[in-house]
């Protein structure tokens, strides 16, 4: 009986193709449903026991650890680590997510060179929402009071004085820029204007204006499955 030296190079890739092997779905759907199951499953254990998120065992941005305790950590209890699968490549596609001020550091992801820092961070999209992306307003406003910003900190720290072509830059994600209607014409404005900026820059860009929401429930509702921007986040990743 021959062993794997043997095989074909299609059958060899049948026989390492976990997908194709289910009776239960077809290998086109099994593997979105075990994230799905996965994803749910986690927000369940989140909800029901005590946990210690993104722990650091190291000095790499992805050494950390999500650990979860039992009803009494106070005794004494085994330790189950687990590691996800995946080939050691699927199911790491990072994903950013920012909101308000939130979606201004997630920007400066997308504009810092990483290559400077010897990474190629292995972001997949990034979804921006109800940012502002521009500083230099914020100079003349009472923000400014605690962060007492000078205006070449302002200019420094904008995104949309920092956006590089995609094609020369180590992170080119598929971007989201998502603004509520009734966020502030400001609020709007820059939304609006750092979407078309990435866009005139070859990133691949969707703006999406959400009616009915304001600056606040446009991120709250992300807990809805049927809420637009959950869909489009979720059809985002489904899509890498």
């Amino acid at each position: 009986m021959g062993g794997w030296q043997d095989m074909t190079a299609e059958v060899l890739e049948d026989q390492y193709s976990p997908s194709r092997w289910s009776s239960r779905l077809d290998r086109d759907t099994i593997i979105q449903a075990h994230i799905t199951t996965m994803a749910a499953a986690t927000q369940r254990a989140r909800a029901s026991v005590q946990t210690a998120l993104h722990v650091p065992y190291g000095d790499g941005d992805r050494e950390k650890l999500d650990i979860y305790l039992p009803p009494d950590p106070s005794e004494t209890f085994p330790v189950l680590v687990y590691i996800h699968g995946g080939y050691w490549q699927c199911l790491r596609g990072v994903y950013l997510c920012g909101h308000s001020a939130g979606a201004h550091l997630a920007a400066m992801v997308l504009s810092t060179d990483w290559t400077e820092y010897g990474v190629v961070p292995d972001i997949k999209g990034a979804v921006l929402v109800s940012g502002v992306y521009d500083l230099e307003p914020i100079l003349h406003t009472y923000v400014n009071d605690e962060l007492n910003m000078s205006r070449e900190v302002a200019q420094r720290n904008s995104p949309m004085q920092c956006i590089a072509p995609a094609a020369s830059v180590a992170v080119a994600c598929e971007v989201l820029v998502a603004v509520a209607q009734q966020d502030s014409p400001e609020f709007r404005r820059q939304s609006q204007e750092y979407g078309q900026a990435l866009r005139a820059a070859g990133w691949s860009v969707s703006i999406l204006d959400l009616a009915g929401v304001d600056h606040f429930d446009i991120i709250e509702r992300l807990s809805e499955e049927s809420y637009i921007l959950t869909q489009v986040i979720l059809n985002m990743i489904s899509r890498a």
